[in-house]
């Protein structure tokens, strides 16, 4: 049986020099598939897995909302507290001259370019969580303590 090659991407190399504890956990990527079929695929609740979803302000700021994977971000409710008139998903080309990463692969972890970082509450509540690693098919698993420590995001209550 061959081993699987696991890629080296910005997301781990930014995960191993911040010392953070993780493992990566590759699965089967599924085009469109989502949160839904990781989970399925890792035989984890989708409430563990992270979804890193890119989105910008009206003026076009771009920002990073961490979301649990069977929730959605309420973009009204996320403008209100960020005293913006509107937020709206990144255009993915867009998304990923922000990030470097492909939709699909995008991590919170090594992005190209410095993006303020948000976090749904129940996130810091969770026991682990699977989040990507900065590849499609590829999540990396860690408790929320590491993540927060890493990435300093901002929480906030979105989740719809």
């Amino acid at each position: 049986m061959t081993k699987e090659r696991i890629p080296v991407t910005p997301a781990i190399l930014a995960m191993r020099k911040g010392g953070l504890i993780f493992t990566l956990r590759p699965y089967r990527y599924e085009e469109h598939g989502g949160t839904r079929v990781s989970a399925e695929e890792l035989g984890v609740d989708e409430h563990l897995v992270i979804k890193t979803l890119v989105m910008e302000d009206e003026r076009g700021v771009p920002l990073i909302i961490l979301m649990h994977g069977d929730r959605q971000v309420s973009t009204k409710a996320l403008a209100r507290l960020l005293g913006a008139k509107a937020i709206t998903p990144c255009d993915p080309r867009i998304a990923e001259k922000h990030t470097g990463y492909r939709v699909g692969g995008t991590s919170p972890f090594g992005t190209k370019k410095t993006l303020r970082i948000f976090m749904e509450e129940g996130i810091a509540a969770l026991p682990r969580l699977l989040i990507n690693a900065g590849s499609r098919g590829l999540l990396a698993e860690m408790s929320p303590a590491e993540l927060i420590r890493a990435l300093k995001p901002v929480t906030v209550k979105v989740a719809i």
